[in-house]
């Protein structure tokens, strides 16, 4: 199970506060991403789940599950998420430390003894990617000796009990060996099998109802088909993993909406105690002091001033991309059906500034902004005019303004850029911005709030 790490560059845009459910415009500019992305990826489908201030304000698919028979995605179909399964085995082990029957500081030796320097090695750097096991899956593409069935204990047996590719502690490396050990150690602890475990800790207490073990059997045929391409050829269905391989680093599959209800109780931290959360949540560190940018199962950032806990996934046919604002009661969540593609983390980046504000939009630019998305449906509140301005707007104005503007779609920023007095009235000019052009609006306001003049023009006149 590979990871897909983003480094999502945040625009500045007009964004939507968190504390307002998604706004139509908003809405809009992620209806355009998400088939913007799908058209220049070739990928067949995607499914997006948004949280914002705190509650799931959205959920959506797009394009094809299935191309033959064709099959339209939708929100409740059931994509793989690959490696972000990781956080949930890491959630269970910090619910078996709380239950006191382990203890992220042991040695792994305690419950697998015959792998290597067993007795050197802790839960917490199998879990935070310190140990020095060999990452058993590397590649992007399924290998013709995954394709039949293996057991935890098989890969351990081959992965676990080879030399260290490095020191304990003293580097970070991403490795799916470390989540299969993880996985058997819960099991040996919590004296069940992991799927029941998670089945009765997290999924059901946060009514995750949709969730599958695809490591068991593959998806049904009423979910997603994974696909893969070799080059730039056409999509071909792709090949499945042997059951076992998946194991307790990449072996889930859900619908983008439970994985919200997952980032929900992350950011309000309602499953696991405090000291869980802050062991899950915090930079672990190398033993020269530098950093990891790795809690346990997460990856840890800082995104334009806004701390992340993001990991994405990949297996074969499905890559995954979940990122949560924590202080922002914000998350995406977007799955696709096709594997070693972009477009998870793409459909993320043009996401994120969304709902992510870098600068709070002023009363002013936030009245002028829906005075435009009126006039782009040929219509006006005609309460904020003054009687000449209400003249100026004819029927004939009024369809000017919607036949020419509409077809521009939502701007992606408008931005106040002057203000002054004149002739008794306060003079404000905007900049709106589309992906091919900029707008320059220009109004007046009366000391009343009225307007006097509500004008678009191009940047050239």
């Amino acid at each position: 199970m590979k990871f897909l790490r983003t480094q999502a560059a945040l625009l500045t845009l007009l964004a939507l506060p968190l504390n307002a459910q998604l706004s139509p415009a908003t809405i809009s500019q992620i209806d355009t991403a998400a088939a913007e992305v799908l058209q220049s990826t070739g990928v067949p489908s995607a499914s997006l789940a948004i949280v914002a201030n705190g509650e799931l304000t959205y959920s959506k698919a797009y394009g094809k599950a299935r191309l033959n028979p064709p099959l339209e995605a939708t929100p409740t179909m059931r994509y793989s998420i690959g490696s972000v399964s990781k956080q949930f085995t890491a959630a269970l082990i910090l619910l078996l430390a709380q239950d006191g029957k382990l203890k992220l500081d042991d040695p792994i030796g305690k419950y697998l003894p015959n792998l290597t320097r067993a007795n050197e090695i802790t839960i917490r750097q199998i879990l935070s990617m310190t140990s020095g096991y060999q990452d058993f899956w590397p590649e992007d593409y399924v290998m013709t000796s995954m394709m039949k069935p293996a057991t935890p204990q098989q890969i351990l047996d081959t992965w676990g009990k080879k030399p260290l590719d490095f020191e304990p502690g003293t580097q970070w490396q991403y490795s799916n060996t470390n989540y299969v050990i993880a996985g058997r150690i819960a099991e040996i602890a919590g004296n069940k099998p992991l799927i029941d475990q998670l089945e009765e800790r997290i999924f059901r207490p946060l009514k995750m109802t949709s969730v599958f073990n695809s490591d068991a059997k593959p998806l049904p045929a009423t979910d997603p088909t994974g696909y893969y391409r070799h080059a730039l050829a056409p999509l071909r269905p792709a090949p499945q993993e042997g059951p076992g391989w998946m194991f307790a680093a990449g072996e889930l599959a859900m619908p983008a909406s439970d994985l919200a209800l997952w980032n929900i109780s992350m950011m309000n931290r309602t499953l696991l105690a405090p000291a869980s959360y802050e062991a899950m949540f915090t930079e672990v560190k190398l033993k020269d002091g530098s950093g990891s940018h790795y809690g346990l199962g997460v990856f840890l950032g800082d995104r334009n001033g806004h701390p992340s806990i993001e990991h994405s996934g990949e297996v074969s046919g499905f890559v995954s991309e979940n990122i949560l604002f924590p202080q922002d009661k914000a998350a995406i969540t977007v799955l696709t059906n096709e594997d070693a593609s972009s477009a998870a983390s793409a459909l993320a980046r043009r996401i994120t500034p969304l709902l992510l504000a870098t600068t709070t939009p002023t009363p002013a630019e936030q009245r002028a902004l829906s005075i435009f998305l009126d006039l782009q449906n040929g219509r006006i509140d005609r309460t904020q005019l003054t009687d000449l301005c209400n003249n100026y707007f004819t029927a004939e104005a009024l369809d000017d303004f919607a036949t020419s503007l509409k077809p521009l779609g939502t701007p992606s920023s408008f931005k106040q850029t002057t203000e002054e007095k004149r002739g008794g009235m306060t003079l404000r000019a905007f900049t709106a911005s589309f992906p091919n052009r900029q707008l320059r609006i220009t109004l007046y306001e009366e000391p009343d709030g009225k307007l006097e003049q509500y004008l678009v023009i191009a940047p050239d006149n």
